[in-house]
């Protein structure tokens, strides 16, 4: 066979070196597979493990992204045409396991499974043996990595910054029902994906001191010389549109020493002080999210916070000095989007790049900053809007607390010229907080130095200018917009839930993966008994599938046939895990009470991580499984009801979860979670949502309809006003006595041995001060699971709901919230 079209090609039954690096057929595959395990990783097939396979068909794959990739990097650097790209900085990109996802956009799957079975291979196996990427924790990263996936498949130049953590969060791992926090290690075989850039490489300064003086045009001028210099050096990943020629960059950056090795110290004798600077250095990049509770934590997570959007800026400032453009024009080439207030230091930072770098004067300078960014808001909660104690900044960055003093100083004189005599709405707006001890306001420096200001849900938005922005919405209206989430359908349906995908391409063909708004048509199915039928067979396999991964993780046998009931999210008092957990313990009561109950059988299932300080919510996981213990092991439930915590969720794992579920719990206080994305990943799969109205449950709840959504408790302005009137915790617990029953049982020890301390605080917290609302919506939320129950008995309504949940989901897509982005805030051309 002759897959060679050169004139001088080789003979006849060969394959030319270019194909077996881009062609696409099982055999070619193969072939390559082989060459790349064996000259690449130096295996041959009787010796290599699971991993060196794994490796060897991820450098196949990743072969056939690099011409479009080298692509890509031309149009950054201006080399073909001059496209203007979106450059996203965010502190987190969780991009997931990438062997599957990229097989997807390239359509590789079938080809690549045939080619692995050839070799005696599994492909399934050898998904199994990729490590979850550390590069990010929650809703946060993952949302950064759905949008750069859109940016890509909708066409958009585009380059991720952040940081290649050396080790993630933690990988989560339970003993004795106590969450325990141990090193990821995600990096421990390399990363086939990553390119390593050993020449874009940055130096950042901390600390020191600052100089003013005046240069040899009568300027005035600062000069800071840093304590420390560490560098930065790039890695890059590719980031792959689906079925497009499009692959973006997410550009990471590691920590190094500027010298690693001190040969003087080592020849002295001191050789721990020989590799002193390269261990310091290093440790900017170690860890994501170091524990800030003391200071030196909080040091750190601010250097980190710096040297990436130092890193980033250079490399931007490098990327358009090669279009032969004058800096000034700097927003011309890039329009940077901070992701929270994580990256917002890049605000002071770009003023020093350009004044005090490359000599501009402070006005042009200014106007240059706020024409490039923009900043995405996420939280509503005052003590997540970080800020940063004075004497910290000033130590860390002294040149950058200078000019965030001057740009606070021009913006406070610009806020008393629009409200005069009003010095308590000027403290309010300042950069700086100055009631008790002196914090830089970090979402105040993102929100002047921005041109655009976005809330993530309409809900949010709305909250968002009328609490923790509102002095700033009132003095720039016309710069905040909303932006709703969305979730990428490439990963979330297609990648993890190929037998829906199955399904509804056979029936309305695979446009829709790409043109969410398509899966409309499913609408006209909703009542069809033989596609209900079908619907229902897949979701039984999904279930299955996830019951068996349950029995293997946990030990705990579960029912495919009950009520999938899931909650999986970051463990948070507001996300309200304890109310859900509240209403496993009444249900059990029930049961205990009246063997003859007609509801229906019900897995609860649990995921998620705590923050390694967070006490209360490790405690709310101690009772998750001290709950479970009891429940699973009573016999006299008969498996109606059943417990389960599922460990160490992360993209990875959340794979086979949200195509299994029946029921997605979106249960936060209302007006408190900004938008959330794994509401969307739910219903997008069938789930039916148990919710209030609370970041984007508003939205979905509008979308799918009010009689597919199970709402219950207060709503945004109900929450207030009870928080106005002065909530009382103590009276629902007076007046329910169901909720008193549970209650009373967690505080008996029944659910620990015996032992009344345990729980103490928990209980004690919901009594007298629940500042989260759980118990004021306890019997709203109650007796909407009793309606969840009554719908789940009836398979043909439930289904109807459940097809119809999908159907009307098409909003939420990632692509959307993509181009609501370009149309509102960054205008951008697409290829």
């Amino acid at each position: 066979m002759t897959l060679s079209n050169k004139e001088t090609g080789p003979a006849p039954g060969t394959i030319s070196c270019e194909d077996i690096r881009t062609g696409t057929s099982a055999e070619v595959l193969s072939r390559a597979i082989l060459d790349n395990l064996y000259y690449l990783l130096g295996r041959v097939p009787a010796l290599a493990t699971p991993h060196d396979w794994y490796t060897a068909v991820a450098g196949t794959v990743r072969d056939r992204l690099l011409d479009n990739w080298v692509k890509s990097m031309r149009l950054l650097a201006g080399e073909v045409g001059a496209m203007r790209a979106v450059s996203y900085l965010s502190a987190e990109f969780l991009i997931g396991p990438q062997l599957g996802n990229t097989l997807l956009c390239l359509g590789l799957t079938e080809p690549v499974r045939q080619a692995v079975a050839g070799l005696g291979l599994n492909l399934e196996r050898l998904l199994e043996q990729e490590e979850e990427p550390g590069l990010g924790n929650g809703g946060l990263g993952r949302l950064a990595a759905c949008f750069m996936d859109s940016l890509s498949t909708l066409g958009f130049l585009a380059i991720g910054y952040g940081i290649r953590y050396e080790f993630g969060i933690f990988d989560q791992v339970i003993r004795d029902g106590w969450q325990k926090e141990v090193t990821d290690k995600w990096l421990r075989f390399g990363n086939p994906w990553e390119l390593p850039r050993p020449e874009f490489v940055y130096p950042v300064g901390l600390g020191g001191k600052t100089q003013a003086y005046t240069d040899d045009q009568g300027r005035f001028r600062v000069r800071w010389t840093p304590h420390t210099v560490i560098r930065g050096m790039a890695h890059d990943y590719p980031v792959p549109g689906y079925r497009v020629p499009m692959v973006n960059i997410l550009r990471l950056w590691k920590s190094e020493a500027v010298e690693s090795f001190d040969f003087g110290a080592f020849n002295r004798g001191d050789y721990y002080g020989a590799v002193a600077d390269k261990m310091r250095s290093e440790t900017i990049s170690k860890v994501l999210y170091p524990n800030d509770e003391p200071e030196i934590g909080k040091l750190l997570r601010l250097a980190q916070q710096y040297f990436f959007v130092s890193c980033s800026l250079q490399d931007m400032l490098r990327l358009h000095q090669l279009k032969g453009l004058p800096v000034e024009r700097f927003h011309e080439t890039f329009t940077v989007q901070l992701n929270d207030t994580h990256p917002a230091v890049a605000v002071a930072e770009l003023m020093r790049l350009l004044v005090d770098e490359y000599l501009l004067d402070w006005n042009r300078a200014w106007q240059v900053v706020q024409s490039t960014f923009a900043y995405t808001n996420h939280t509503l909660l005052p003590e997540a809007l970080e800020k940063w104690p004075l004497p910290l900044f000033r130590e860390t960055l002294p040149r950058h607390l200078e000019i965030i003093f001057e740009i606070n100083k021009r913006f406070l004189d610009e806020v008393r010229l629009r409200f005069p005599l009003d010095d308590a709405r000027a403290a309010r707006l300042s950069l700086i907080e100055e009631t008790g001890p002196k914090y830089v306001r970090m979402a105040h420096l993102a929100t002047v130095g921005s041109r655009a200001v976005n809330g993530v849900a309409e809900l949010h938005s709305e909250l968002l200018k009328q609490t923790v922005l509102r002095d700033f919405y009132e003095l720039y209206p016309e710069k905040f917009f909303n932006v709703t989430n969305g979730v990428t359908l490439r990963r979330w349906v297609a990648l993890s839930n190929p037998r829906l995908t199955g399904l509804i391409s056979e029936k309305i063909g695979d446009r829709w993966i790409s043109r969410p708004e398509d899966l409309q048509q499913l609408e006209e199915l909703a009542g069809d008994p033989d596609f209900q039928h079908r619907w229902r067979r897949v979701k039984q396999e999904n279930k299955e599938r996830l019951a068996a991964l349950i029995l293997e993780n946990t030990g705990i046998a579960t029912d495919p046939k009950s009520l999938f009931d899931i909650q999986v999210k970051r463990l948070h008092e507001y996300k309200r895990q304890h109310l859900n957990i509240l209403h496993v313990i009444t249900l059990y009561n029930r049961l205990k009470r009246d063997p003859g109950w007609t509801g229906p059988p019900r897995t609860v299932i649990f995921g998620g991580k705590a923050a390694p300080g967070y006490f209360m919510a490790k405690l709310i996981i101690k009772l998750i499984h001290a709950v479970a213990e009891v429940v699973n092991n009573d016999p006299t439930l008969e498996g109606r009801l059943k417990v389960v915590f599922y460990p160490d969720f992360n993209v990875k794992h959340a794979h086979p979860v949200y195509p299994a579920a029946d029921l997605s719990e979106q249960i936060s206080t209302a007006g408190l979670e900004a938008s959330g994305t794994g509401n969307m990943k739910f219903s997008l799969n069938g789930a039916l949502t148990i919710g209030t109205l609370d970041g984007a449950n508003v939205e979905i709840r509008e979308e799918v309809g009010a009689e597919n959504f199970f709402l219950f408790g207060l709503n945004a302005e109900e929450v207030l006003h009870r928080k106005t009137e002065g909530y009382r915790p103590g009276d629902c617990y007076q007046n329910n006595d169901a909720l008193r029953e549970a209650l009373d049982l967690i505080r008996s020890g029944f659910f620990s041995h015996g032992d009344r301390e345990l729980f103490k605080p928990l209980v004690d917290s919901l009594q007298f001060d629940d500042p989260y609302l759980l118990l004021a919506d306890y019997q709203s939320y109650v007796d909407c699971q009793d309606e969840v129950g009554r719908a789940f008995l009836d398979p043909a309504r439930w289904t109807r709901m459940s097809i119809l949940n999908t159907a009307r989901m098409g909003k939420f897509s990632s692509d959307r919230s993509i181009r609501e982005y370009n149309e509102k805030i960054w205008q951008v051309r697409p290829l």
